[in-house]
């Protein structure tokens, strides 16, 4: 008998590539073939992302574009996973009445019994996922679901309070994923800075980061999304004991007028949360600092805009992200008028933009002259394209790596920069 192949179309946030990673390792281990172009497979695995109207309009054109797939080959099966789908089912199976199966989340089960027609326990995901990242780095997802209860967001709709994993499940698989070569681990969760509270025995983010940086196993460890309101300024320490974790945090604030930040029902005191981030500049001083924010909410003044952008100007944030407002059905901000219109929106981002820019090519600039550790993505053709230290993947620059010889994908290089173009860096292998 033939070997069912599958392949999985992964959208959305590192959170969702996780979830694709142990379903895909799963299917492998049940004997199922992977393959990875979606048209060569005879079930295709949509991973669906349900987080904002972006989003959402990107997760239906993918589903649209793979059901034509169907047109030359009607025996292909194609499912739904993912947040889409646990949000919307009835809208869907409505909808698109040739989707074959729609499946929220947490339920790999359902899938594979979809799949190979059998009942199949679901194991821990320590030991069994299978990478769709690139073999170097791979992300640690160390909680599922949120606690908070941001006004605007509609993660706790559709993933739930927050679920923190144990810190012996997540040295294990730490320790599986380092025994697979993972040069450069990146732990995930909606907030970082909440993780453990909801276990029994409370262990927080520093527990857990001494317990993984003390064993060893990765040169690079990174930290994603946390929220400001939480973080413990004795994490600071960590950065300067262990070398390996990267001088770098991914720390969402979404606004800086306190009037805003009341409306999005994120609860902290914006005073505080500089100084936390001027403390954070201080004890470790080669932190580069990423954010996320968000213009065009509803009500958002000219004087609201521009407390945002001063405290963008006076923290300085090497990276920084902007989103404009999209209204969220269920969530409480859908309760007040979207009164910004999308033009005013857009001129908006634009603006706290430009001013990042400035700020991230002077961060970048500061490199020149510096050799830095670099690890090496792929082969351009005319150099070798890679990342430091101050850059998460996928979201963040690169460095452009000149070497007379070959230089080995995954593997960590002196640098030398000599140069910045934009806000990437240029340099030469030592």
């Amino acid at each position: 008998m033939l070997k069912k192949s599958f392949s999985i179309i992964s959208l959305g946030c590192p959170k969702n590539t996780v979830d694709s990673e142990v379903l895909k390792g799963y299917l492998e281990k049940l004997c199922c073939n992977y393959l990875q172009e979606p048209e060569d497979a005879d079930i295709i695995i949509i991973n669906t992302c349900g987080f904002i109207d972006s989003a959402k309009e990107e997760s239906v054109e993918t589903i649209l574009e793979t059901l034509e797939l169907k047109k030359t080959d009607p025996g292909k099966k194609i499912l739904l996973t993912g947040c889409l789908s646990q949000r919307y089912p009835e809208q869907l199976r409505t909808e698109l009445p040739e989707v074959d199966g729609i499946f929220g989340i947490d339920s790999w089960d359902k899938v594979i019994e979809n799949i190979i027609e059998t009942s199949e326990p679901c194991e821990d995901v320590e030991k069994i996922r299978s990478l769709l990242t690139p073999g170097h780095f791979a992300y640690l997802k160390i909680a599922e679901g949120c606690d908070n209860s941001c006004s605007f967001c509609s993660i706790p709709l559709i993933r739930g309070p927050q679920k923190s994993r144990s810190v012996d499940s997540l040295l294990r698989e730490a320790e599986y994923l380092s025994q697979k070569g993972v040069q450069e681990l990146i732990l995930i969760a909606q907030d970082l800075t909440r993780y453990g509270s909801d276990l029994p025995a409370k262990p927080d983010l520093f527990t857990l980061l001494q317990e993984l940086l003390s064993m060893k196993m990765f040169p690079w460890v990174r930290l994603l999304y946390g929220n400001p309101d939480f973080w413990n300024p004795k994490l600071n320490a960590l950065f300067q004991k262990y070398p390996e974790l990267c001088p770098y945090l991914d720390i969402p604030v979404q606004h800086a007028s306190p009037r805003i930040l009341k409306l999005m029902e994120r609860g902290y005191d914006i005073r505080k949360v500089k100084r936390k981030l001027l403390r954070l500049r201080r004890d470790v001083p080669t932190i580069a600092l990423r954010t996320s924010v968000m213009v065009g909410f509803p009500s958002e003044s000219d004087d609201d805009f521009n407390m945002l952008l001063d405290f963008i100007e006076d923290v300085r944030f090497e990276r920084l992200g902007v989103f404009t407002y999209s209204q969220e059905e269920d969530t409480k901000a859908a309760e007040l008028p979207d009164n910004i219109s999308p033009e005013e929106k857009e001129r908006r981002k634009d603006v706290i933009m430009q001013l990042q820019w400035s700020i991230a090519q002077e961060f970048a600039e500061s490199k020149i002259n510096q050799t830095i550790d670099v690890i090496i993505e792929e082969n351009a053709g005319e150099y070798f394209s890679g990342r430091s230290r101050w850059d998460a993947p996928e979201i963040d620059g690169f460095v452009r790596v000149r070497s007379e010889k070959a230089l080995e994908i995954g593997k960590f290089y002196k640098v030398k920069i000599d140069s910045a173009e934009g806000l990437d860096l240029v340099g030469t292998v030592v």
